[in-house]
């Protein structure tokens, strides 16, 4: 597996990114699935893991990212919406994960959590609700190489997007390093994914406005332009 670094700066350097959210993919047909997002020039993969306690839902866990690992080496962006994070981080990292990332308002000692991601060879993400004051990661901030700002509360379906993650991204690019990627997730589509961009995101985790699109392709050249960039391949 990539060191943080190797894996932060290739993300880095073909930014912005479109992060495909393989909840909504064809899980019947997940390689074919891969193929076709590799072929179609994604750079990296987001996987949301709910545990039906942090968040009402439930999803996959450790065997949908070990079988995504030996499908791809793409980076695989794991998002825990889960309580306790620290019990489950080893054997996530342990099952492929490049980039772990927590929920602030779900352990009392992120940064603790944090410093145990990078400790076992992955990079490091802090999300924050929509609820959640953008002044509760900035202590964390120099433990974190990506910042993930929900602008749907995590672990709900069929939200609209809220602009105050607007303004939470435009706060984060003004005060953390120039090192920490910014990350949106929910109701990124062709309609939201340029005010993201203007307001500081890089990393643009995305579903419906690719997965319910005839041309996977055609979605993701769309939406990286719509960011301010073009696929590289």
């Amino acid at each position: 597996m990539p060191v943080p670094e190797e894996t932060m700066n290739r993300l880095r350097t073909v930014a912005p990114v479109i992060l495909p959210s393989l909840l909504m993919c064809d899980f019947g047909n997940l390689e074919r699935e891969v193929r076709r997002l590799e072929d179609d020039g994604v750079h990296a993969l987001h996987l949301d893991v709910m545990d039906g306690h942090f968040v009402p839902n439930l999803t996959y866990g450790m065997p949908i990212v070990e079988a995504l690992r030996k499908l791809t080496t793409l980076p695989l962006d794991v998002h825990l919406m889960i309580s306790e994070p620290q019990r489950y981080v080893p054997a996530f990292v342990d099952a492929g994960s490049d980039v772990v990332t927590i929920h602030v308002e779900a352990t009392p000692n992120p940064g603790e959590v944090l410093d145990q991601i990078h400790a076992l060879g992955a990079a490091t993400g802090l999300a924050l609700n929509p609820d959640t004051p953008v002044t509760a990661v900035t202590p964390y901030l120099s433990q974190s190489d990506m910042v993930l700002v929900m602008s749907v509360n995590a672990g709900f379906g069929g939200q609209s997007f809220n602009p105050v993650a607007l303004e939470k991204l435009s706060y984060l690019r003004s005060v953390a390093p120039e090192s920490v990627l910014l990350e949106v997730d929910g109701g990124v589509n062709t309609a939201t994914i340029a005010q993201c961009a203007a307001a500081g995101a890089q990393l643009f985790v995305v579903g419906s406005a690719i997965f319910r699109q005839p041309d996977y392709g055609a979605a993701v050249k769309q939406l990286c332009e719509l960011a301010g960039g073009g696929i590289r391949r």
